[in-house]
């Protein structure tokens, strides 16, 4: 299978490498991570202006109709530039969302929002909640990003199925206790208490948002990609530079040998997501999907870890300091390995498809 970029899919790429080499440098990240807000909103505003927040928007609802091949190299960039901002959590999982179970009404109020950098959403999950049908009660834990979001996407109880709904993240009953991740990301453990609650679209959602979650799983996966070529090229560049016995520590076979399998397990990872992306694109059984996207990302998280790993000991002990860029790409490789379901998790859904 082929799996380069076409013409458009390049000049996308080029577009955000440009955009990440002049406007998201390493320093400036590390400003926008020491910030209070832990993102800037003038990155946003300007991923808006260049289209990258209604990349995967159908084009009636002011979007260009991409699919998640042509976010593939998109989320390379963004991993490879360490993107704090939430373009996963608000494009790629809670849009998703609104996207294909919403109704026609919810796409055309949010979906523009969405793309005009109007509206951040999150997607809370993780943890217990239930609906009376106007009504929110529960627990979400580790919600990404929603300290900067102006709406959740909430899942929770309603009846016997499993529902979407709408929250204000600023409505009264609404309570956050926010905090760091690992990966220098913002989260929050969210409490609702007879908080205000508009249903996303209609019927069951358990399909739904296991769509969404492959969808997003796979785009995690072409981000990984760009943040293992990160952690290589940085290695690269130090066994080339860094002198022992009067050479370069590159020249010793061994240490030679430990990149070869690091730069393997990068273009391995790389066709995993492309196969991943390819099968949410298509539209079939749900449960080959699943299972395809369970085999990359039970690929993707073993390269993550050795390829972070790797790197941050061929750095020797100021691999992990906090001046080093691959030192906070081991943190996002570590946290993207568990994210969105670990190994464990998908070595058994993969065995159930």
């Amino acid at each position: 299978m082929k799996f380069d970029y076409t013409e458009e899919q390049q000049l996308v790429a080029d577009s955000v490498r440009r955009f990440v080499a002049q406007d998201y440098a390493f320093e400036t990240r590390k400003r926008i991570v020491a910030s209070k807000e832990g993102w800037s909103s003038a990155v946003w505003a300007k991923l808006a202006e260049i289209g990258l927040l209604g990349l995967p928007f159908p084009s009636e609802y002011g979007g260009f109709g991409g699919r998640a091949v042509d976010l593939m190299s998109v989320m390379e960039a963004f991993g490879e530039a360490l993107l704090v901002e939430p373009y996963l959590a608000t494009v790629g999982l809670a849009g998703r969302l609104v996207a294909t179970a919403g109704t026609e009404a919810q796409r055309r109020e949010l979906i523009p929002a969405i793309a005009e950098g109007r509206l951040v959403l999150a997607f809370a999950d993780l943890g217990e909640a239930q609906s009376d049908g106007s009504k929110l009660n529960g627990r979400k834990r580790v919600v990404m990003h929603a300290p900067v979001a102006g709406k959740l996407v909430v899942s929770a109880r309603s009846g016997a199925s499993a529902g979407l709904f709408l929250v204000d993240a600023r409505a009264s009953g609404v309570s956050m206790t926010p905090h760091a991740t690992l990966d220098s990301m913002r989260a929050a453990d969210v409490d609702f208490r007879d908080v205000p609650a508009v249903r996303l679209g209609e019927g069951d959602a358990a399909a739904a948002i296991a769509e969404a979650m492959d969808y997003a799983t796979a785009l995690q996966c072409a981000e990984a990609v760009g943040a293992m070529k990160s952690a290589n090229d940085a290695t690269l560049d130090y066994l080339k530079t860094r002198k022992q016995f009067g050479v370069p520590i590159g020249f010793f076979q061994a240490l030679q040998h430990r990149m070869v399998d690091m730069v393997i397990d990068c273009e391995q990872a790389r066709s995993m997501a492309s196969l991943a992306c390819a099968r949410v694109d298509a539209a079939g059984d749900p449960g080959e999907r699943a299972r395809i996207v369970s085999a990359a990302k039970i690929k993707i998280a073993d390269a993550a870890r050795r390829i972070s790993q790797e790197s941050v000991q061929l750095h020797g002990g100021m691999g992990m300091s906090d001046e080093l860029k691959v030192s906070h790409t081991f943190r996002r490789l570590t946290v993207i390995a568990r994210e969105l379901g670990d190994v464990d998790y998908h070595l058994e859904r993969f065995a159930r498809c």
